[in-house]
């Protein structure tokens, strides 16, 4: 496992453990980026439309469509790491 693998996956795991839960527009974020990172860019139907959370989240995924893993790893890693304060 690369250094930047660890440290998504510890960023990840300190997800789960913010003092504060973040607003909906940064955990759209947060899920986007993560998404992104670990299985590249956005994949499958999108939901249906009185499906609003799924087709919010499927929206924010697919804005970071052609963004390499590597990138959306580091991006998530500093949201993650601006979070914890």
């Amino acid at each position: 496992m690369s250094d930047l693998d660890a440290r998504f996956q510890q960023a990840a795991a300190d997800a789960q453990n913010l003092s504060e839960r973040p607003d909906n527009d940064t955990m759209l974020s947060l899920y986007a980026l993560y998404k992104q990172g670990s299985q590249g860019d956005v994949s499958g139907a999108k939901p249906g439309f009185f499906d609003f959370v799924g087709v919010a989240k499927y929206e924010a995924w697919e804005k970071r469509k052609g963004m390499s893993t590597d990138e959306a790893k580091e991006k998530y890693i500093a949201l993650i790491e601006s979070l914890k304060g």
